[in-house]
């Protein structure tokens, strides 16, 4: 018999199962008693059915799952032991506790039995219900914080793989949404939004609800500030605040939330805006959900630092790139140009794509390259093998030359191996020749009356050294049209280069007569979804007369 009193305890739903009313009566009085909810069983088989009920019902009310059985070892249809097992091997009860009771199986060997079944108690009868409860409390305690532990450790894995996710982003956008969709995982909440401040634009992301899209909106720098304010006061570092929902929704217009919200502010830097991240909470939130709001907020602000920095990086190293490139083209008589220059996406490292057009004594020189590589060096490279280009060509050296002269002076000049491809154009001054000299570059593209075709003569990189080159000459009758371009235009992965050349002449030899819309079409075609930077030079060619030189302060506005 089961006797003595009971303390009040921390409550829980316990399982009892036995096929003794009386027996079953007592113990259940005494654990309701004592604060706990009860579902009772009178055999292993309605034990079962009961448990499986619970299963279906728990995914809309987490309290209809027992948490503790408390099992009789002698059932009618099955051994406890036997019941025991299959508890142990369901897929939602895996983790359950199990207290055994007996009043005739009490030997040694019954005890052990039973543990080793996967039973976490085992008492015999009689038995003081003070044992019985402590017994539960003891079990349970120790449940409790497992799964407490397992539940931390899933969440801190999860915190990791939104991290990971948080420095993949490559841009703004992308980084928002992985803070948001991170915050909602990692605190397994309904609804999370993120303030933050992308390139000097305030943005607030956030999602009301998990069949929702996705919002991101711009907001004024005030509010970024008025929510790390209330956080943080008027310091750096990281802090997490509860704000009653009344509270937040004086501080925030919009989204409209009804609970509490729990919100983390990271300032690194007094110079930097701030980054705060806010969940609704439907309960008083633990120290563990404090603690991982704010290392998610801490790792979305040390991820967009990151990503600021190297966007900033990025645009300065273009902006070098760019300066690099001829501020404006000289204005030819009989000859129309039109260039195009478009750097890669904005996470790739810029590249050292370039053109030019140089007025010389010969005539005009026209060219475009590429410096092999994708970084600051090869921007750098490319603005060297720019200039020493046009100090070559206005000294007078035919196009040839001018390959020969910087392909000595990128071999000797440079403490490692840097290849550049080139392409020049020498256009004479009555547009009626061409001197064409190549190293190693996409060939240039001819149409003229007689047809369309690349000039496909050409000698080897330059900058290996010891190279000669030759020019081919041709002879223009009438208007003629020059297309030049870097391999960031035409080469796409898996395609052969020689497929890509060939729709690329077509699309020349069928495009508008205008030379602008021209250029515009084929980036159009051709330049979208790039890795590579893109440099595209066209011209018009008409022979004629001599063309009359125009002064640099004329043709500012070209």
């Amino acid at each position: 018999m089961i006797e003595g009193g009971y303390e009040q305890r921390e409550s829980s739903h316990v399982l009892v199962v036995d096929d003794d009313a009386s027996h079953r009566y007592l113990v259940t009085q005494w654990l309701r008693r004592a604060g706990h909810q009860v579902t009772e069983a009178v055999d292993g088989t309605d034990a079962l059915s009961r448990l499986a009920e619970a299963a279906a019902a728990a995914d809309t009310d987490a309290a209809a799952m027992p948490e503790v059985a408390v099992l009789d070892v002698g059932l009618p249809d099955m051994s406890g032991f036997e019941l025991c097992r299959r508890i142990k091997a369901g897929e939602r009860t895996s983790d359950m506790p199990v207290i055994h009771l007996s009043a005739t199986s009490i030997t040694g060997a019954d005890r052990t039995q039973g543990l080793h079944g996967g039973a976490d108690a085992y008492l015999t009868e009689p038995i003081d219900p003070g044992e019985l409860l402590a017994t539960l409390d003891a079990v349970l305690r120790y449940t409790r914080a497992r799964r407490a532990a397992q539940r931390l450790a899933g969440r801190l894995m999860t915190l990791n793989q939104a991290t990971l996710e948080l420095h993949s982003a490559t841009d703004f956008d992308g980084f928002a949404i992985a803070a948001v969709r991170g915050t909602l995982e990692v605190m397994g909440a309904q609804s999370a939004s993120v303030y933050l401040s992308l390139s000097g634009a305030p943005v607030r992301t956030y999602q009301l609800r998990p069949e929702v899209p996705l919002v991101s909106e711009p907001i004024a720098a005030a509010l970024l500030e008025r929510i790390a304010r209330a956080v943080l006061g008027s310091r750096t570092g990281a802090r997490v605040a509860l704000l009653s929902g009344e509270a937040w929704r004086a501080l925030v217009p919009g989204p409209r939330v009804t609970g509490e919200v729990l919100v983390a502010a990271v300032r690194a830097h007094s110079g930097r805006p701030p980054v705060c991240v806010a969940i609704e909470v439907e309960r008083p939130p633990l120290e563990d959900d404090r603690t991982l709001l704010m290392q998610m907020a801490q790792a979305c602000a040390l991820s967009l630092q990151s990503l600021r920095n190297y966007a900033e990086e990025h645009a300065l190293a273009l902006d070098l790139q760019r300066s690099f490139l001829p501020r404006r083209l000289p204005a030819v008589d009989g000859v129309e140009l039109a260039v195009r220059y478009l750097p890669a996406s904005a996470h790739a490292e810029i590249g050292g794509d370039f053109y030019e057009a140089i007025e010389t004594d010969r005539g005009l020189l026209l060219a475009i390259g590429d410096v092999v590589g994708h970084s600051l060096e090869a921007a750098l490279v490319m603005g060297e093998v720019r200039h020493a280009l046009r100090a070559y060509a206005i000294e007078g050296h035919p196009p040839e030359a001018v390959l020969e002269l910087l392909d000595t002076m990128l071999d000797r000049g440079q403490a490692e191996l840097t290849t550049v491809t080139l392409c020049l154009v020498l256009v004479a001054p009555d547009c009626r020749r061409l001197s064409v000299a190549n190293a190693g570059h996409i060939p240039p593209l001819l149409i003229t009356e007689a047809g369309i075709g690349f000039v496909g003569e050409h000698g080897r990189l330059l900058g290996l050294g010891g190279a000669r080159y030759e020019a081919t000459d041709l002879a223009l009758t009438g208007p003629t049209r020059l297309v030049l371009c870097t391999d960031g235009l035409v080469e796409t992965r898996r395609v052969e280069l020689t497929v890509s050349l060939a729709e690329f002449e077509d699309a020349v030899g069928s495009g508008p007569e205008d030379l602008e819309t021209l250029c515009d079409r084929l980036l159009d075609v051709f330049g979208k979804d790039k890795d590579d930077d893109i440099a595209l030079l066209a011209a018009d060619l008409t022979p004629g007369s001599p063309p009359t030189r125009v002064r640099p302060e004329d043709a500012a506005g070209t």
